[in-house]
């Protein structure tokens, strides 16, 4: 079983404190933390000690992709709307058939349109932050 979570910390003192209770509680249940998936996105500090998982320092990134959505030290809205119109271009194109064909009328297009690449496009949107360049 995978199971994704995010801890997140005012300061390294916390961090460590709840890597900890969460390794000492997951053990038990026979939950094991991936050395190699876990990442540490610091943002607003200068502290820069590693965090350890079992005697190793976790990796340090600028972003990841989490439960689908890019999350950055920038707040990922930009790349992650790049990444929607990458992922909702595969669909789009196949039904390239389909949009080509005169057999389906255009309000049957638009309901295919709607149900397999908006709903690919617009996955996480709502948590995107609105700015001019991700509105266009």
């Amino acid at each position: 079983m995978a199971v994704d979570l995010t801890l997140l910390s005012h300061n390294y003192n916390q961090m460590l404190e709840k890597r900890s209770v969460l390794e000492t509680t997951a053990q038990p249940v026979g939950l094991d933390i991936h050395k190699r998936k876990t990442k540490v996105l610091r943002m607003n500090t200068a502290n820069t000690n590693p965090i350890p998982l079992r005697g190793e320092p976790a990796e340090d990134v600028d972003s990841f992709t989490y439960l689908g959505s890019i999350v950055s030290k920038t707040g990922g809205t930009d790349e992650d709307v790049k990444a929607r119109i990458q992922k909702a271009r595969n669909p789009f194109l196949m039904m390239k058939n389909i949009w080509k064909s005169r057999n389906f009328r255009l309000q049957t297009k638009l309901r295919l349109f709607n149900s397999n690449v908006s709903s690919v496009l617009l996955y996480g949107s709502e948590t995107w932050r609105t700015n001019k360049r991700s509105i266009r």
